[in-house]
């Protein structure tokens, strides 16, 4: 599936990435914490990042994240790939740039 992915440190980048709780949990480094970005996006983290110590990322729509993160699609409770207007927007706003 289509995503954004955003290591500390690095741009933002599209990616395609399995959508399987395995993939997406060693995309993050761990336990998955769920951010909503929109109605038919979320922004995932590691949830215990800050008790890890993980170096900071970035701040998008007022939460700093630290460690790797990754934007995919909302379809209900399911996550999904973005569209790429979706994807485009999201790479935008974790550099800061939208």
């Amino acid at each position: 599936m289509k995503a954004v992915y955003k290591e500390p440190g690095k741009a933002a980048r599209i990616v395609e990435i399995e959508n399987s709780l395995q993939a997406l949990q060693k995309a993050v480094g761990g336990y998955i914490e769920t951010v909503t970005a929109f109605s038919d996006a979320a922004i995932l983290c590691n949830e215990e990042g800050g008790l890890q110590g993980l170096p900071y990322n970035c701040t998008a729509m007022g939460v700093s994240f630290v460690g790797p993160i990754l934007a995919v699609g909302v379809d209900g409770c399911e996550m999904c790939g973005l569209s790429d207007e979706a994807a485009d927007l999201l790479q935008r706003m974790l550099e800061g740039k939208a």
